[in-house]
């Protein structure tokens, strides 16, 4: 019952746009809403579970892209460029359930022209920006 709770929850927080996100501040509300519910790690256990992620891919669902709010997932993906330079397509294909930091993770499918999808798994439950691209693609600031 928590995690239903919980996942309508995030799905609710994906529509929210606070004012002071609005303004340029990093504030993320969702996140809160989503601690005070008892989701998420924090402090030394988040440290840790970011440390081990990091043995994985960016992006995998092992080791998701850490962003803020669906603001942030959009601006991210925006900036990525497939190997020619261009911009890829983008797809929110859904959530995926809770991932290795204790938050709804969303998946991504993100397609460069003339190539198979890539999947890119996003934790919106961070501060983000994330400036790293995932494999094979390259990032603008």
């Amino acid at each position: 019952m928590r995690k239903k709770l919980i996942l309508v929850l995030a799905g609710a927080a994906m529509f929210a746009v606070s004012p002071a996100h609005a303004q340029g501040h990093k504030k993320n509300e969702a996140r809160d809403m989503m601690r005070e519910l008892g989701a998420g790690l924090s402090g030394k256990a988040l440290e840790k579970a970011i440390a081990e992620a990091e043995k994985s891919p960016l992006g995998s669902k092992q080791n998701p892209v850490r962003e803020n709010q669906p603001e942030g997932q959009q601006r991210y993906l925006a900036r990525l460029r497939c190997t020619d330079g261009s911009r890829p397509e983008f797809d929110r294909a859904g959530n995926v359930g809770e991932g290795v930091y204790g938050y709804i993770v969303d998946l991504y499918k993100v397609t460069c022209k003339g190539q198979s999808a890539v999947e890119v798994y996003i934790d919106m439950y961070h501060d983000g920006p994330e400036n790293r691209p995932i494999p094979a693609f390259t990032i603008v600031e």
